[in-house]
């Protein structure tokens, strides 16, 4: 409240509670006696809505442990520590990304025909969109469609390799006569030491096989270059579009990197050719974002788009995903869980600042937390899933 400049009347205004119960919160810690979870859930959102971080509401948002919690109960069902840990170290994240399936016993509980988890994308309309995912189509798609050159980048369960295929899936349905060439990354790493790496030769075979299953390619490495060139204005002329998008694209050595800048400068008169979209974790943004020279063209053509957490969006999603399949998540989610997840989801080192915290509030690791909670809420009977049950799993 001191760094956001907010009095207790102005809180007090924006929770909805009476000055004598703000006064006591701050002066004592004390929540009201009357509807606890209510008064918490308020003062954690007016404190959200006046620009609070996620990392400054943690043990706001995450309540301390009582006696009747799930722990005990909870391990029964989901592998999750016997001891409620109010900060959760980095090697608990992990834990969260483990797939954990809603159990029987929960779907029964809950009264849910099926997991909202399993098999959730099968159509576009199963993609939630939100206004960072909405940009990140639109970049994808004009890369398709225009030959542009774009990197979606976000950490893994992200929702970035859903996000190329609904895409796809889009130019299929609208009749859009776009190829997209896909190389195989299944061992591809930044050095041959670990793995095998790939290079601006390989893409144009993979290029060249894509507009042309039988063709033989040319053994010089002129005359390879030319042939694909004259495929790609062929194609181009005959009114195709093409898209080179690379997965796991953060392994590609500098080498190869560089040499995308090329496969754009392939021109029929003054159009391009051919569009890129690299598909990455973060570790590509560091890359294009370092003082190395032989990245720096690169860099200054590539638009790197970031798929951030969910944090301002999780209810959004929640409903969507139940949404989906005939379900209502307010059947299964007291509204303090809410901001229990977000708080969950949080890494903050040991010492550090709140602005040094980092979310990990994505689909996938959200999915599973959901999940785990649910067969936590389940094993101890409880009627839903509330803040308690979050800090427990």
């Amino acid at each position: 409240m001191s760094r956001l400049e907010l009095s207790q009347r102005e809180l007090a205004r924006a929770s909805s509670l009476n000055r004598a119960a703000v006064n006591a919160l701050v002066a004592r810690g004390e929540w009201p006696k009357r509807k606890p979870a209510a008064a918490r859930a308020a003062v954690v959102d007016a404190l959200r809505n006046a620009s609070a971080t996620t990392a400054e509401l943690r043990d706001l948002a995450l309540p301390a442990a009582q006696k009747k919690a799930p722990q005990v109960a909870a391990c029964e069902a989901v592998p999750c520590p016997v001891e409620i840990n109010q900060n959760p170290t980095e090697k608990e994240d992990p834990m969260l990304l483990q797939n954990t399936p809603v159990t029987q016993a929960a779907l029964k509980h809950f009264g849910l025909p099926r997991s909202p988890f399993v098999d959730d994308v099968q159509s576009r309309d199963d993609v939630y969109q939100s206004p960072a995912i909405r940009y990140a189509r639109a970049a994808l798609l004009d890369a398709a469609n225009n030959h542009g050159f774009g990197a979606l980048v976000g950490e893994s369960g992200a929702g970035k390799t859903t996000l190329a295929e609904e895409m796809e899936q889009r130019l299929i349905d609208e009749g859009r006569d776009v190829l997209i060439i896909r190389p195989y990354v299944l061992a591809m790493e930044a050095t041959d030491t670990k793995g095998k790496t790939l290079r601006a030769t390989h893409i144009a075979e993979a290029i060249a096989y894509a507009l042309d299953p039988h063709v033989k390619i040319k053994s010089s490495p002129q005359a390879r270059f030319a042939q694909l060139h004259q495929l790609l204005r062929d194609s181009r002329r005959a009114g195709r579009r093409h898209l080179l998008l690379i997965e796991e694209a953060h392994c590609l050595p500098l080498a190869t990197l560089k040499h995308l800048k090329r496969f754009l400068e392939l021109k029929d008169g003054m159009a391009r050719v051919i569009g890129v979209a690299l598909i990455a974790q973060p570790e590509l943004r560091r890359v294009l974002h370092s003082q190395n020279p032989e990245v720096r063209e690169v860099m200054q053509r590539c638009e790197v788009i970031d798929l951030p957490p969910l944090d301002n969006d999780l209810e959004g999603y929640i409903a969507h995903k139940f949404a989906r399949f005939g379900l209502k998540p307010e059947d299964v989610f007291e509204p303090d869980a809410y901001n229990a997840i977000r708080a969950r989801l949080i890494r903050a080192p040991r010492g550090g600042k709140p602005g040094d915290a980092v979310s990990t509030c994505y689909p996938l690791v959200v999915n599973n937390l959901v999940a785990r909670a649910m067969n936590a809420a389940a094993a101890a009977s409880y009627p839903k899933v509330d803040a308690q049950v979050i800090a427990a799993c």
